[in-house]
């Protein structure tokens, strides 16, 4: 009698964890394009007359829309009204769209173009939001980086949108099971994206010599197209298993505007969401100048240009190498036996050491700093994991917290005094990112799989929706103040690699202090309210 009962697609480990690569396989492609320019920033103010300025209005623009014209808001209402499925489709094809357009805006096509000749003349003024001071645009911004500005916000939108679908349909595949773990495991490939961006984007710009940034940027586009497409067959999956089960999508239950107001009364919502935002800003906007903070405290010396640590070929291998990072350790979590969990562990860990080795043979800040994102893809499904099955959420968010807080402090107290050391700043900066990365690997992993504790399961979608516009705020806000301190505590240095980076670290490790309070606090609710969030998700 127990065979004769139907299992669903959900009921199968292969199927909800096909889901998953799904969803991550998509979210992995937006990171790269994400930040698809970072790397080459020297090559667009070469190419395209992008000054320091010009890049970073371009760059904050992604947010502009969820932040300032409350897109996320609706995105989450759209997901709430019209389902998982429909809203990930969506998602993608928007993604795909900003895309193209930031293509067309940094390609030959569109110099001297008439389009080109419009956006020098047009929206060098935005009223109230240059009265505010946060427009996207301004007089004298090249026509290439206003056109690529708009693709970027359209992009963006689709991006948070994405985001928060992915979450919804974790929780819609995972609840009662290895939700932590799931989400965990989502996010961890995503920012695998972090580290293939800042490989691959100046390899295809600089592809058989001839400088072409063009490229790069078609590369995004290319993988946006292959998100569109795991969307589609997620689109297909999910349907199925609606059919199976007999659930409706969730458009059959009206989504109301005093459901919002339910949300924002709750306080456990709050602290929650509070946290989201101080994390992610201690960490996002760090990530943007991290590598010149590397280059402004370590002593780095360039290797000969005709060794193997010069070559391109060098940026293959260690590529590799990162894979076999990310591969090894994410599989040990899904082993049963010891002797392969461990094995996976170990070639893991070696393969780090060697990656290790090869970013101080290259004496690079970038490939330095690349151990951060791949750290969190070994280490967050093995705390995902032991919140499944052990719990305690609240607290890991508290000690995610102080290990903020030591990170930012060390960078900003005890790296400088190894200037001049060649190995013991290398050292100290590779162990502080290695446990930044654990820090950062808390939040995915405990906080994220919290909110349908918080709020009613017809809701989550608002609820993430409202979490990450708070997030973009932050998102927003602080590589602003991060920049605007550097030039108010560095008057008058013009190297960009003598910077003082102490008080921009001391005001982001400030954040960790603030999110360590709310985290105390948050336990204290969640013990008063039974919220459960100290409790496994798998019973």
């Amino acid at each position: 009698m127990t065979q004769a009962i139907q299992k669903t697609l959900r009921d199968s480990a292969a199927m909800r964890w096909t889901a998953l690569l799904l969803l991550a396989l998509a979210m992995f492609c937006s990171y790269i394009f994400m930040d698809i320019l970072s790397p080459i920033k020297d090559l667009m103010q070469e190419t395209r007359g992008w000054d320091s300025t010009a890049f970073g209005t371009m760059q904050g623009s992604e947010v502009f829309l969820n932040v300032f014209v409350f897109f996320l808001i609706f995105a989450g209402i759209i997901l709430d009204k019209m389902g998982v499925r429909f809203t990930a489709v969506l998602s993608g094809a928007v993604m795909l769209i900003g895309a193209i357009i930031k293509w067309y805006a940094v390609s030959e096509s569109f110099m001297g173009s008439g389009l080109e000749t419009w956006f020098t003349n047009n929206l060098n003024y935005i009223p109230l939001f240059d009265e505010l001071g946060v427009s996207p645009f301004y007089e004298g911004m090249p026509a290439s980086a206003k056109f690529a500005a708009c693709g970027f916000m359209i992009f963006g939108c689709g991006c948070e949108m994405a985001g928060i679908t992915v979450s919804r349909g974790i929780v819609k595949w995972f609840k009662g099971r290895e939700m932590a773990l799931a989400m965990g495991s989502e996010m961890a490939l995503a920012r695998l994206g972090v580290a293939t961006c800042m490989i691959f984007s100046p390899f295809f710009a600089k592809l058989g010599g001839n400088v072409s940034v063009t490229r790069s940027v078609a590369f995004g586009v290319v993988l946006m197209c292959i998100a569109l497409m795991m969307f589609i067959v997620y689109f297909f999956m999910d349907k199925k298993l609606d059919s199976q089960t007999g659930e409706a999508e969730e458009k059959d239950d009206p989504f109301k505007v005093s459901d919002i107001g339910k949300i924002l009364s709750d306080s456990g919502f709050w602290l929650v969401a509070l946290l989201c935002v101080l994390y992610y800003s201690a960490i996002f906007p760090f990530q943007k100048y991290a590598v010149n903070m590397l280059q402004c405290n370590l002593t780095l010396t360039e290797p000969a240009s005709d060794s193997f640590w010069a070559s391109p070929s060098v940026t293959i291998v260690q590529y590799v190498i990162m894979l076999v990072v990310a591969a090894a350790g994410f599989a040990s979590n899904f082993q049963k036996k010891g002797g392969m969990k461990y094995g996976l562990l170990l070639v893991s860990i070696v393969a780090l050491v060697v990656y290790c080795f090869m970013g101080f043979m290259r004496q690079s800040a970038e490939s330095i700093f690349a151990v951060f994102p791949l750290l969190a893809v070994l280490i967050t499904p093995i705390l995902g994991s032991y919140v499944d099955h052990k719990g305690k959420a609240a607290s890991m968010l508290v000690l995610g917290s102080l290990l903020l807080i030591a990170c930012h402090l060390t960078f900003a107290f005890i790296l400088p005094m190894f200037r001049g050391n060649a190995v013991g700043g290398i050292v100290i900066a590779y162990v502080t990112i290695l446990i930044l990365g654990s820090s950062f690997s808390l939040v995915p992993a405990s906080l994220w799989p919290s909110v349908p504790k918080l709020v009613d399961a017809k809701v989550i979608g608002s609820a993430y929706a409202l979490i990450f516009w708070i997030q973009n705020i932050g998102l927003w806000l602080f590589p602003l103040l991060i920049g605007k301190v550097l030039t108010s505590t560095n008057p008058g240095v013009e190297d960009p690699t003598k910077l003082d980076y102490t008080w921009p670290l001391v005001m982001l490790a400030c954040l960790g202090v603030a999110a360590l309070i709310l985290g105390l606090i948050l336990k204290v609710v969640d013990k008063k309210k039974g919220l459960g969030l100290e409790e496994p998700n798998i019973k």
